[in-house]
């Protein structure tokens, strides 16, 4: 029997257990928490995805954190990307993703790809099996490091779970710095269930430091000297300008110098379609007018763009007698594809503010001199503006395309930010839907990517949740990502698809009337769903436009309508896309109908 003597007095009780509180420790957070709060450390608010097994830890992670993170759950992985990079395109932040191992990490890889290569940023999460059965053949086992090693910015496969913290803030950093573009990041489900106490610093702390951007003085005083001199200039601004947020400097540059300015698909928007001194876009599809002052200038000043082939046409006759100044943050891009004279390597923002600023200070009679003397340039381009401007020839038994995206402009008052897949309406979307802002068009440029419209303008409502987001897509795009009109539905986002429904693959058909004697392969789509029952199946408004006087109150009724609309509007069925010129031939070459 134990004495009562042995037993401690009631008040050594405190200071025992204080000494042993002393010793004991929080509970090291697991990998899967430490991921999700470095994605809201990193400012994320947003996460598209779709759970499977190698990612249940995260999953469950996103359920304790739900007060802080929104998670949205879409139908297919590709969907997913696509709806992250309709969001970062919005907005210029970091879309985020998160998909499973094997198939999910395969299907995200169209999405992956599309951000790759319009310079988007995202970060996408894959989840990987066990760090101890890589190589095994395991269930739902895909390297998916290699497999997307061509299509990303960086990528990583997490090895060490005190790596984890570090390698999320490096992955946001790289995403959005310099030339923005996807990270992957491959996590092995041990690796999210490891708890972790001690993380590691930053791989690269470099990316971290805060540095002024500097630009070769002697190359910059040059680009001024020739701006001011040129007698035939144009700007030639593709994607850069949008993504480096360049408008106002682009818009002090050419409206001080008078100088004329082409877009290119990627480009709309950065500068307003219908100012004077815009020409509209350039390349395959381009105007008239942008083309041939290209083809006649004796200065191009390239900003933000890479002489993508649909652009340029036949490379050799391609501003034949230009000289040319190429603006770019990317020095593997100089001289990639076509020779600079001079090149400044830069962001856009950066490299023409200092123009603008050099021009300020330059002597104005050399400024007022330069613009005098361009006066019969623009009598040229004026008359190029004046004898091939966009047409629409309006029907009034058929819905012409043309008509369709001038409607969609007038009941937007052209504030809607438009999202579309890629084909001729994409093309007619660009050509007839004036944009007045950067970040208000959105579309897969570089890889064109049928279904990119309807999951991106998902994401992109979502980000812009005061702004009317309307996607334009094709009837056969639409069908290859529609199950994310679901998505929509449960989570109340106004989704609007406009569906310009010609009963064809409308692009290939056109190519293969216009270049293979009207042989029409595999391209008819005329057995297809009826999309306004297809619509109404997954609970949103379904509305059908057929002739020219229902357009504009079906227009009125579904983009009023507070809650998701699919249009069925029943086009011509092979209006063809005009100006074309025909791939690899000289951009004078155009065949204008």
């Amino acid at each position: 029997m134990t004495s009562v003597a042995n037993i401690p007095a009631v008040s050594s009780v405190p200071a025992a257990a204080a000494q042993i509180l002393e010793t004991v420790k929080t509970p090291a957070p697991r990998g899967a928490e430490i991921l999700v709060r470095g994605l809201i450390k990193n400012g994320v608010e947003t996460v598209f995805g779709l759970p499977g097994g190698a990612v249940l830890h995260i999953y469950d992670e996103i359920w304790r954190f739900r007060d802080e993170i929104s998670h949205y759950l879409v139908r297919h992985e590709q969907g997913a990307v696509h709806a992250a990079e309709g969001y970062a395109r919005a907005t210029g932040k970091v879309g985020v993703a998160l998909v499973t191992s094997g198939p999910g990490a395969t299907n995200a890889v169209t999405g992956i790809a599309t951000a790759y290569m319009d310079s988007i940023p995202l970060v996408v999460i894959t989840g990987q099996v066990p760090s101890t059965m890589i190589g095994t053949d395991a269930f739902q086992e895909v390297d998916t490091f290699g497999v997307t090693l061509p299509i990303v910015k960086h990528s990583y496969l997490v090895k060490d779970v005190r790596d984890l913290e570090a390698i999320i803030d490096e992955a946001f950093q790289i995403a959005k710095s310099g030339k923005p573009g996807p990270v992957v990041i491959d996590v092995p489900k041990d690796i999210t269930a490891m708890l972790c106490d001690n993380p590691r610093k930053l791989h690269a702390e470099y990316l971290f430091e805060s540095k002024e951007e500097t630009i070769d003085e002697t190359a910059l005083n040059l680009v001024v000297e020739k701006l001011i001199n040129a007698r035939q200039p144009i700007f030639y601004v593709g994607g850069g300008i949008v993504t480096a947020d360049a408008a106002n400097e682009l818009m002090r540059v050419v409206e001080t110098l008078q100088i004329p300015v082409t877009p290119t698909l990627m480009g709309l928007g950065g500068f307003p379609t219908a100012h004077d001194l815009c020409l509209g876009m350039l390349g395959m599809h381009g105007t008239y007018a942008s083309n041939m002052a290209v083809s006649e200038s004796d200065l191009l000043v390239a900003v933000g763009v890479r002489f993508d082939d649909r652009v340029t046409g036949k490379l050799a006759t391609f501003a034949s007698n230009a000289e040319i100044v190429h603006i770019y943050i990317d020095p593997s891009n100089i001289g990639k594809v076509k020779k600079a004279h001079v090149s400044l390597i830069a962001d856009a923002k950066t490299a023409l503010g200092k123009i603008a600023e050099k021009l300020a200070a330059a002597d104005q009679t050399e400024i007022s001199d330069g613009v005098k003397n361009r006066e019969s340039w623009w009598l040229k381009v004026n008359d190029w503006r004046n004898s091939a401007p966009f047409a629409c020839e309006y029907s009034q038994t058929e819905i012409k395309p043309q008509h369709l995206i001038e409607e969609l402009y007038r009941v937007t008052n052209g504030d809607a930010i438009i999202v579309t897949d890629v084909g001729q309406h994409q093309m007619w979307a660009a050509q007839f839907y004036p944009f007045k802002r950067s970040r208000q068009w959105l579309t897969s440029g570089g890889l064109g990517t049928m279904g990119f419209g309807l999951p991106a303008a998902m994401g992109a409502q979502l980000a812009c949740p005061d702004s009317q987001v309307v996607a334009v897509v094709g009837d056969g795009g639409f069908q290859m990502t529609n199950q994310e009109i679901i998505t929509a539905i449960q989570y109340k986002i106004p989704l609007k698809v406009i569906i310009m429904n010609n009963g064809y693959l409308g692009m290939v058909r056109q190519w293969q009337e216009m270049f293979y004697d009207r042989a029409y392969s595999e391209v008819d789509l005329s057995i297809s769903p009826d999309f306004v029952k297809l619509a109404e199946a997954y609970g949103a408004q379904g509305l059908r436009a057929e002739k020219p006087e229902d357009l504009k109150r079906v227009l009125e009724e579904g983009l009023n309508f507070k809650g998701v609309t699919i249009f069925d509007i029943v086009v011509s069925k092979e209006e063809n896309v005009f100006p074309i010129i025909p791939a690899g031939q000289d951009t004078r070459n155009m065949i204008l109908k």
